[in-house]
């Protein structure tokens, strides 16, 4: 046996090495909500494949990875977590004290505590204690207690919620308002049962027709601080004289006394006071299986048997039962003990004593398992102290032992369910490893030959037919021309006879104003020839086009711009990147190349127009009139026009000349070329997605999901091997 105070330094020492195990567990629920989060995008990332995928065996192969189970176990994995790291996150050792009503469970704890029938309500009537209460040894402090309110969201979804399913009344009011003012929807008359469904329909009622006296309760923030005064109408359902005028406990979902407890070396340990089952308040059963799963450390049935006789009933063994479901990875017999109160001749029930021994030797044909069957009389506090002494004893040399089984239970689960999902995961792995192939080089070889065979194909036949044409007259250029001649025929710029008159008169003699007709005669007609320059960019912008148009008719290039003509030739010399030397050189020459006028003709024409500058011009008579300046006018200009004529025709070829020259250049440099095929395939796979978009890019959405397949797979993978699965190391 402990001393008291060994045993309160272990039970600190014990709360105190948990924990760390705590902060290992938070890792583990982190690290699960992650895997649990990357399988439900792998999930979403099988939809895609399965919607775009043709291989029905890689389809089935894909169906067959089960994520569902691994999620259903993730998420009691993260429940199971939550209550160990609660356990291990407490300050106290944890009692919990069950039992069925009017058997002693108030008077154990008034004993244990110090407190009374002010704090922990009893009687001998009905049901008095209405919520649970946790009660603390604080040392040196006055009686207070804190009380936790409900908010109006949690009292319908947990307290009024499960009425309405239970009893199927429908959908749950959503607001505190909708409850109250309504009425409460008839019991249906085809319920299983009939007295409990009735008695816990008339609960619901109790909800129903006293909210004005708690509603207001539901508003108010919490912990609210109590006096002991205070602390039974919170908790209790009546007053001592049995009177039920207290509704506030409807509103209150806990309540925490801190006290002084009359052994004082008890350690730092909290009793747990659950209200009685047996009742008919739908969601007892369930809110008792939470509390002992997260709240409770060990548990204290009490069971106080009839003096007149007795035995283990029915209701024994199924609160036994709702127990031992409350935390499956620990025995219940191993953390909880079945208290028969003992009573005296005097007391109301007489002496049981008898019938305590017969339930005491009773109990393992029941299979009412638990550590120990002690019979003590709740009502006196020496032997409620030694009861208490013997569960601390127990608990301070098996709690180390019991966390290690508890946590135990837990870790291999997660070891199992880590091998669950390596299995998953390399089914998922395995399952597309053939479709992520090379089939985009090969779909991209096959379309870059049919590509290089139709434009050479293209490009050649097209130096055929301009190499035909390279000696014969531009016939454009040469109606260009024509329509020049006679637009110089037609305005001359000759002045009328008068018109020299006055121009003589005004310059001072005829022999000025013949100069400055000359010059203005001969300006107007070499502007004429400038429009020659459009007709001669028309003739390479024709090439152009037509070189543009085997690019993207047989090419297919056009998907790499909306540019057309000249422009789109423009646009791919300048998308070819500088590596690509010998193919970008071979666009720029083609789109930078141009005939301009003054480049070809100025200087063909340009001498014949001599006769119309002074200094070389006819002269005139010494004594000249109008008509003399007249008729020299009339005689130079069309010797002038006529050789302008005579110059040009010779021209008429070099455009086609030129055109076929360039087109042959550009052949050269982009299909004859060394190395230019090994160009080519490397600019067109660069740009192969807008080239070939019809091909390429269902193809790109596939292996883009394929690739966002491999990365989930690998991603849950990493999280699954991680070592914050095993807290226990």
């Amino acid at each position: 046996m402990y001393a008291t105070t060994n045993r309160t330094e272990k039970i600190a020492s014990i709360l105190q090495k948990r924990r760390p195990l705590a902060e290992k567990i938070q890792n583990v629920e982190t690290n699960l909500r992650s895997l649990s989060s990357t399988l439900r995008h792998l999930e979403d990332s099988r939809n895609h494949l399965l919607a775009k995928l043709e291989d029905q065996n890689a389809c089935q192969r894909l169906q067959e990875i089960d994520c569902t189970a691994i999620q259903k176990s993730i998420r009691h994995e993260l429940t199971a977590l939550s209550q160990l790291k609660m356990r291990f996150c407490r300050d106290t050792l944890n009692i919990g004290v069950v039992g069925r009503a009017r058997q002693g469970k108030s008077r154990l704890l008034q004993s244990l505590t110090g407190l009374t029938t002010a704090e922990i309500p009893d009687g001998d009537r009905q049901h008095c204690t209405g919520v649970r209460s946790t009660i603390y040894h604080h040392p040196n402090v006055n009686t207070y207690g804190e009380v936790w309110f409900y908010s109006e969201q949690s009292f319908l979804d947990e307290v009024i919620r499960p009425y309405y399913q239970k009893l199927g009344l429908g959908n749950t009011p959503n607001t505190i308002e909708e409850f109250g003012k309504n009425p409460l929807p008839n019991l249906p008359k085809n319920i299983p049962g009939y007295a409990e469904p009735a008695a816990m329909y008339e609960h619901l009622k109790k909800y129903h027709t006293n909210l004005e006296k708690y509603q207001h309760l539901l508003q108010k923030p919490s912990p609210r601080r109590i006096s002991r005064d205070e602390i039974r109408e919170y908790v209790a359902q009546d007053t001592p004289e049995g009177e039920r005028i207290f509704f506030n406990y409807l509103a209150v979902r806990e309540v925490k006394i801190f006290c002084n407890f009359p052994n004082t070396d008890v350690g730092q340990i909290a009793l747990v006071d659950m209200p009685g089952l047996g009742d008919t308040g739908v969601g007892d059963e369930d809110r008792l299986m939470r509390t002992l799963g997260q709240d409770v450390d060990a548990v204290l049935f009490v069971r106080m048997p009839k003096s007149s006789g007795d035995y283990w009933a029915e209701v024994d063994v199924k609160l036994y039962d709702t127990a031992r479901q409350a935390l499956l990875d620990l025995p219940l017999d191993l953390w909880s003990f079945m208290v028969l109160n003992q009573t005296s001749s005097n007391s109301k029930n007489h002496n049981n004593f008898p019938n305590c021994q017969d339930l005491a030797a009773d109990i393992s044909n029941k299979h009412i398992n638990v550590r120990e069957c002690i019979i003590a009389n709740c009502a006196e506090v020496d032997e409620t102290n030694k009861l208490l002494d013997r569960v601390l004893e127990y608990f301070a040399l098996k709690i180390t032992d019991l966390d290690k089984q508890y946590a135990t239970a837990c870790q291999e689960r997660l070891i199992k369910l880590h091998q669950q999902v390596q299995a998953e995961l390399k089914k998922a792995n395995d399952a597309l490893s053939e479709e992520f192939n090379d089939e985009e080089d090969s779909m991209f070889d096959d379309l870059f030959e049919e590509f290089f065979e139709e434009v050479t194909n293209s490009l050649e036949e097209l130096l055929k037919e301009l190499i035909v044409k390279r000696d014969s007259q531009n016939d454009y250029l040469k109606q260009q021309i024509e329509e020049v001649f006679q637009l110089c025929r037609q305005d001359t710029g000759i002045p009328t006879v008068e018109d020299i008159k006055k121009r003589a008169n005004r310059e001072g003699s005829y022999l000025t104003a013949y100069s400055k007709y000359l010059h203005e005669i001969r300006t107007n007609l070499s502007n004429k020839f400038l429009s020659l320059d459009d007709s001669l960019k028309y003739s390479i912008e024709e090439i152009k086009s037509l070189v543009a148009d085997v690019l993207v008719e047989k090419g297919h290039l056009g998907g790499l711009t909306a540019a057309r003509g000249s422009e789109f030739i423009k646009v791919i010399a300048e998308e070819i990147p500088d590596t690509l030397s010998s193919l970008k050189h071979g666009f720029q020459i083609l789109s930078d190349f141009q005939l301009s006028y003054r480049g070809l003709i100025q200087h063909r024409i340009r001498k014949h127009l001599d006769k119309l500058t002074p200094n070389l011009a006819v002269r005139l008579p010494q004594t000249p009139d109008e008509q003399n300046v007249l008729d020299t006018f009339q005689e130079i200009y069309p010797e002038v026009i006529y050789q302008c004529g005579n110059a040009l025709q010779d021209f008429l070829t070099e455009p086609n000349q030129a055109a076929f020259a360039i087109l042959e250049e550009f052949v050269d440099r982009v299909l004859r070329a060394e190395n230019i095929e090994k160009d080519w395939r490397k600019f067109l796979r660069k740009v192969r997605k807008q080239v070939w978009a019809e091909h390429f890019q269902p193809l790109a959405d596939k292996n883009r999901l394929l690739r966002e397949w491999f990365n989930v797979v690998e991603q849950a993978t990493n999280i699954n091997d991680s070592p914050a699965q095993n807290f226990l190391k």
